[in-house]
């Protein structure tokens, strides 16, 4: 079942053009110039119950533009939208109550109240009944680690102690889709860990649908099985978060400590010309290989056969590589469709 549904979606704002200065000023209350910046250019996007989808793009691409106008928030200036279907900007408290959002930059907890008296008005706000938000509450306190925090007021926490509480806060209501705009930026590892596991959970437990918008690749790998990447207002690619890795992130590379010296480097991998051996120090080698057309451990026995192998660890490919590449525009991600690997997966 679909829960969001845009079709052709925009969303353009009209920005004034002006002079500096007092004379540019003063000019334009005579002579207006404007342009239209078209934050959101034609959209089209399905997204299921239960799916954890990552909506991503550079700075200014329109991804929080896109979430305002699925919480009601913007008005879309053309096009269809349905989330759970309710038009959210014409029915605002409808969908309200289905959605709950995190802003990592913004916070719904009010400043000079204890966390849990701010949980408690959000509770009469959505009417959630008190068996249910005991049950909730005490859920995200043992989840989330709030018992050292939720008597504090919102001025008095940390950001990773304020981005907990605000989780909660979203979540308090069990609502149906969760949109998640930077949820962990300037958080530790630690924090980030916390309330990814959480996430994971309210996902897997409640089959909450999850759209994450982050500039995070952690965040990817870990909470989402579909990527769509928008730039210019435009969805550019939308898939399989595994089918863009086996497209463009096929290479890994094996580091090994041998024990000794190899009898002929030069004969090892001489069938296998796309595979690249580099000395890093006395008896340690970095090789690079796709893993589409040879295996780790046929590289490792290949070694063996002419040396002993002390240690050896594998860098898997990750998606940082491959964002970076779509953001500086160098990558075709129709190829990702077309993968053979990707195909067969499907299949």
């Amino acid at each position: 079942m679909s829960l969001i549904e845009a079709k052709g979606l925009r969303k353009v704002f009209r920005q004034a053009v002006k002079e500096p200065g007092l004379r540019g000023a003063v000019k334009h209350l005579f002579t207006q110039r404007y342009v239209d910046k078209h934050a959101v250019d034609g959209i089209d996007l399905t997204i299921r119950e239960g799916e954890t989808v990552a909506y991503v793009g550079p700075n200014g691409a329109g991804k929080s533009t896109t979430i305002k106008m699925l919480s009601g928030v913007l008005v879309p200036t053309s096009g269809e939208l349905r989330v759970d279907g309710f038009v959210p900007h014409k029915q605002r408290m409808e969908n309200a109550v289905r959605i709950g959002a995190v802003f990592g930059q913004r916070t719904q907890l009010w400043w000079d109240i204890p966390v849990r008296e701010s949980l408690n008005l959000l509770k009469d706000i959505y009417q959630v009944p008190e068996d249910a938000f005991r049950r909730n509450l005490d859920a995200f306190v043992e989840l989330l680690g709030m018992e050292e925090f939720i008597h504090l007021s919102a001025r008095k926490l940390s950001l990773g102690q304020r981005m907990r509480a605000d989780l909660a806060a979203a979540l308090l209501h069990d609502p149906k889709i969760v949109y998640l705009d930077e949820p962990t930026i300037g958080l530790d590892v630690s924090v980030k860990q916390k309330i990814r596991s959480f996430i994971k959970q309210m996902n897997r437990d409640k089959g909450t649908t999850l759209l994450l918008t982050t500039h995070d690749l952690g965040d990817i790998e870990d909470l989402c099985e579909r990527l769509v990447i928008i730039d210019h207002g435009r969805i550019i690619y939308d898939g399989s978060l595994q089918a863009v890795k086996d497209a463009f992130a096929r290479e890994r590379t094996i580091h090994l400590q041998l024990g000794s010296e190899l009898a002929e480097p030069s004969l090892l991998f001489s069938d296998l010309p796309e595979v690249g051996m580099d000395r890093t120090g006395p008896y340690r080698l970095a090789i690079r290989f796709d893993r589409f057309r040879i295996t780790a451990s046929e590289i490792v026995k290949r070694i063996i056969s002419q040396a002993d192998v002390a240690d050896f660890h594998i860098d898997e490919p990750n998606i940082e590589s491959i964002i970076r590449r779509v953001y500086e525009g160098s990558l075709d991600l129709e190829l990702a469709a077309e993968s053979p690997v990707a195909a067969s997966r499907e299949a």
